[in-house]
């Protein structure tokens, strides 16, 4: 087995229950839960364009951090300290000999080459602008701006799978382990995943989708409701996932016991940098992509949540570690929603559940502020008087609605 071929479920720590992960025994705060590898992943193709360099499969960060940091903050000739707590391996990564994307080793190499890959692969027409998937990828890039939360090719890759598996019903199987929707829910994500002026684009998307990737044992996932509901799939289950070898380098840093001197003289370097970042890049700091994670998919949301997913291994695997202390039988809930969102009023986050997850949240927090005035926060009706003032040929310009 390669080293991507496992996941560790612990089964001593959580128990399925149809759609809900319960804990078997005591989990204690800080405990990781489970690693789980995704089902399938994909680098986001904006994230692509603009040079953010991820291993084709397991989106590892291919840069180092000195030349992740350079690109970033646009000094070439920067240097930083401790290169040796750099972990990337330049000499390990291999392309693939036809097309020549990128991976961190032959490992992954292989892994994709098995799973998906030559399916996908464009061999000499890597870089053809008339290939239909890259027809494909460049109809999703004007449709789906930066900052994305999804991406066509999590769809692609999932019929490549199927196509190449020895087993094609038990990884069909696999993806119906993800929510169903019925149909009008479906459109509704779809439309939300694309924005509502661009009801018309999904037809486009459909029709370049089974151009590229048209498989006759497929043919449910081709006809329109079929490839709309593969947009409810990843719209609703897509998890984040996001790597960068600069990241890694500034915590294997913050771990370093130095003298006082020293560490201040390498906080205020590391300081410095990033605000040299900021000012020319911004916040889109990492290689971003997303997967579909059977177990993570299968947790609730709370609005205080008592775990959480990270990516500490700078790839694809996710790590669910418990936020508290988790009693036996008690649900293992995380959130799908972001810091700044969980502050907000309950009537916000309820707004925010309903119109990208289609569910009223009835977690105890929500519970306990019931009473509370169904009011936005002033953020949100400032934002919903700027919405108010737009004209229609306003809104037809605008980009698409994020999930």
């Amino acid at each position: 087995a390669n080293k991507f071929t496992s996941l560790t479920w612990s089964f001593c720590l959580f128990m399925l229950q149809g759609k809900g992960l319960f804990a078997k025994r005591s989990i204690k705060k800080g405990e990781t839960i489970f690693i789980e590898r995704p089902l399938v992943s994909a680098q986001f193709l904006w994230n692509t364009l603009y040079k953010y360099k991820a291993c084709e499969y397991c989106l590892r960060a291919l840069e180092t951090a000195e030349g992740n940091a350079r690109r970033l903050s646009g000094i070439p000739g920067l240097s930083l300290p401790h290169p040796e707590l750099c972990r990337v391996r330049p000499e390990q990564h291999q392309a693939c000999p036809q097309c020549q994307v990128m991976y961190c080793s032959s490992e992954c190499r292989q892994a994709a080459a098995d799973q998906y890959h030559q399916a996908l692969c464009l061999g000499p027409s890597e870089e053809d602008p008339d290939h239909p998937i890259n027809k494909l990828k460049d109809a999703w890039r004007s449709m789906h701006y930066p900052p994305e939360t999804s991406s066509i090719m999590l769809m692609a890759k999932m019929v490549a799978m199927v196509k190449q598996a020895k087993d094609k019903a038990h990884l069909q199987k696999l993806f119906t382990h993800f929510c169903s929707r019925t149909a009008n829910e479906e459109e509704e994500i779809a439309h939300k995943l694309l924005g509502e002026q661009f009801r018309g684009q999904l037809a486009l998307l459909h029709s370049l989708f089974t151009e590229a990737l048209y498989d006759e044992r497929l043919g449910r996932w081709f006809v329109p409701e079929g490839f709309r509901s593969l947009f409810a799939l990843v719209g609703t289950n897509g998890q984040g996932i996001g790597t960068s070898s600069l990241s890694q380098w500034v915590h294997a840093c913050d771990a370093l016991e130095l003298p006082a001197q020293q560490r201040e003289h390498l906080d205020s370097f590391i300081d410095q940098l990033y605000k040299d970042i900021e000012k020319e890049t911004g916040d889109f700091l990492n290689c971003e992509g997303s997967g579909l994670f059977l177990l993570q998919s299968s947790c609730n949301h709370s609005c205080i949540p008592n775990a959480e997913v990270s990516f500490p291994d700078n790839n694809f695997l996710l790590h669910l570690s418990a936020l508290c202390d988790i009693n036996q039988g008690e649900e293992i809930c995380i959130s799908y929603l972001d810091c700044c969102q969980r502050d907000r009023s309950r009537h916000s986050r309820h707004k925010i559940l309903r119109e990208n997850y289609l569910f009223v949240c009835s977690c105890p927090k929500c519970v306990s502020q019931m009473d509370e005035l169904d009011v936005t926060s002033e953020e949100e009706e400032e934002e919903e008087g700027v919405a108010e003032g737009e004209t229609e040929g306003d809104e037809m310009e605008d980009e698409m609605t994020d999930v």
